[in-house]
């Protein structure tokens, strides 16, 4: 279910009956891609990696990719859930066993109703909490000048050394922090940034983006690295919410946060510093 929505994976993880491995599937939930990450993780793989490659071909390329960045989701999925089980969450493991309910007719109508309001709705009042508050945060930053300078210009700044470090820059890094109520805004955010626009905009084409990201320094590392960040870093606002409601624990909530974050920041570091040792 994580692959549709990380928020509501973490709803499913209610049908394990052991709270220790209920809490390993919720923290590892979030390595494996949502909707809001596919499209950037789509759209960098089509600019950097298969732009060249002829037109026949470019769609079987553009999947391998992504079907290897899922793989590396699910692997670190499975290698993360091992740690948590050997340490602070050690443990007999328990069987699963799932019964078959008795066969009858389908109510759809009170199946559509009972989806509806016992779930979306749940979930989309959690994302609206979280993403209102926010995009009134990147408005203000983007029209608030300090200087001649925007504060959002200003905190890009401050986090580029951090970032060139682990393969990305500042406006990146930062839009991934202002993405956080929803993970579909990251470019958005990044392509504001680089156009000195005080509103979130989108570009006619691949080609312009492409463009415009190379002409801000990006390159073959950048992209690999902005995958594997894409990939894995912290669940966006409603997945949090979502985890503090079913572990009722801030320490878990905070544990799901910075366990994908540091993995990708050490990943990111070690594939940038790397290729930089590459001559190419």
């Amino acid at each position: 279910m994580g692959f549709g929505c990380n928020a509501c994976g973490i709803i499913g993880c209610r049908i394990i009956d052991s709270p220790r491995e209920r809490l390993i599937a919720i923290i590892t939930n979030n390595f494996v891609p949502c909707n809001g990450r596919f499209p950037t993780l789509i759209t960098i793989i089509t600019i950097f990696f298969t732009s060249y490659v002829i037109t026949p071909a470019k769609s079987l390329v553009s999947t391998a990719i992504l079907t290897l960045t899922i793989l590396l989701g699910v692997f670190t999925t499975f290698l993360i859930s091992k740690f948590l089980s050997k340490t602070i969450l050690k443990g007999a493991p328990s069987s699963f066993t799932l019964e078959l309910p008795p066969y009858r007719k389908p109510q759809v109508g009170k199946v559509i109703v009972r989806s509806i309001f016992d779930r979306t709705i749940f979930v989309l009042a959690r994302a609206m909490a979280v993403a209102a508050p926010a995009g009134l945060i990147i408005w203000i930053m983007s029209n608030t000048y300090i200087n001649d300078i925007s504060i959002i210009k200003i905190f890009s700044d401050f986090l580029d050394p951090f970032a060139k470090f682990i393969g990305l820059d500042g406006v990146i890094l930062m839009a991934f922090i202002l993405g956080f109520p929803a993970n579909e805004i990251v470019i958005p955010i990044i392509i504001m940034s680089y156009m000195c626009s005080g509103s979130i905009m989108e570009l006619e084409s691949l080609n312009q983006l492409h463009e415009l990201l190379v002409n801000n320094g990006w390159n073959y590392v950048t992209a690999i690295c902005m995958i594997l960040f894409s990939l894995m870093h912290f669940p966006c606002g409603t997945t949090c919410l979502t985890i503090k409601k079913e572990t009722g624990s801030l320490k878990w909530t905070a544990l799901s946060f910075i366990i994908p974050t540091l993995i990708g920041i050490v990943m990111c570091s070690i594939v940038s510093n790397f290729c930089r040792l590459l001559p190419i």
